[in-house]
């Protein structure tokens, strides 16, 4: 015969665990603006070996949180407005937020060549081509140069 914490239980039911984002700080939004606080070098997690960009960044939500520079690129001034998405870097322990290169002061004329993924850098099809016009002139003058000597 069951005993009467069972028989309640039973009516009762059980209770559901509350399940976390691993992205809390974005406050169920896809996307959040951030002020940089501090731009630093990270080493990843033990079988990889780099130097990986990161910044401390103060989100919108008064929140602060580590998001990774994307691609190749240098380090971000104190003070510039970035905007900041989910997603985590595998081998940094601690950042699970990225930063969204052409959006607010973040550029993304670092000589960023893709194809594709372009929209997680924020490159349109007409500011690639810009690009890659600028480059292939610069490339003719230094082959006029040479034919000169």
């Amino acid at each position: 015969m069951p005993t009467l914490k069972q028989t309640a239980f039973r009516l009762k039911g059980r209770h559901k665990k509350k399940r976390y984002s691993s992205v809390r700080s974005l406050k169920k939004a896809p996307q959040k603006r951030g002020i940089v606080k501090l731009s630093r070098i990270m080493t990843p997690r033990k079988p990889n070996s780099a130097k990986r960009k990161v910044s401390k960044v103060k989100l919108s939500s008064r929140l602060y949180v580590t998001a990774k520079i994307k691609g190749r690129s240098g380090f971000l001034s104190k003070h510039a407005n970035v905007l900041v998405r989910g997603g985590r870097a595998n081998d940094l322990p601690g950042v699970r937020y990225t930063m969204i290169k052409g959006k607010l002061d973040f550029s993304w004329k670092e000589r960023v060549w893709r194809m594709n993924g372009r929209s997680k850098f924020g490159i349109k099809w007409d500011d690639y081509m810009w690009v890659v016009s600028e480059y292939v002139d610069k490339m003719n003058a230094e082959v006029i140069e040479e034919w000169k000597r």
